[in-house]
C-alpha cells in the first residue's frame, strides 16, 4: 500500500529579488492577489489536496508569514468589540486553516538546502 502524503514543504526563504522593489520590505509570498497573500492560496490548495501539515522554510525578514497564519488575539478582540463578525470569521479561518510549522534557513543556499532544512519535521513520511 502506498503511504498517503500528509505533509508539504513550502520553501519561502528566498530574497525575492525578481520582484524588487515590491519585495524590498515585504516577502514575495505575502504579496497580495486580490484580497489574500499568495502563500495563502498555496496553503489552501494543499489543504484541499489532503495535506494535513505544512512546513514553511523561512529566512530573515519573513516573520509576516508566521504572523499571517498565527492567531491574532488583539485583532480578534477589536473585531469582536466592534461587532465585525464577518471579518472576525475570516481572520479566525486563516489561523484554523491547517497546522503550520516553521524552520529557518539561515543562509540562502538554494532550494535543495531549503528543503533539506525541513527533513527533521517531515521525518520518514513521503
Amino acid at each position: 500500500m502506498i503511504p498517503k502524503v500528509r505533509k508539504a514543504v513550502f520553501p519561502a526563504a528566498g530574497l525575492g529579488t525578481r520582484f524588487l522593489p515590491a519585495t524590498k520590505a515585504q516577502p514575495k509570498e505575502m504579496l497580495p492577489l486580490v484580497d489574500k497573500p499568495l502563500i495563502q492560496y498555496a496553503v489552501e490548495e494543499a489543504k484541499h489536496s489532503g495535506i494535513q501539515n505544512i512546513i514553511i522554510v523561512t529566512g530573515r525578514n519573513k516573520s509576516s508569514i508566521e504572523d499571517h497564519f498565527d492567531v491574532s488575539y488583539e485583532l480578534e478582540h477589536e473585531l469582536r468589540k466592534k461587532d465585525k463578525t464577518e471579518l472576525l470569521k475570516i481572520v479566525q479561518e486563516i489561523s484554523d486553516l491547517i497546522d503550520v510549522a516553521y524552520v529557518r534557513q539561515k543562509e540562502a543556499l538554494g532550494l535543495g538546502h531549503a528543503v533539506l532544512r525541513a527533513r527533521e519535521l517531515v521525518g520518514p513520511e513521503p
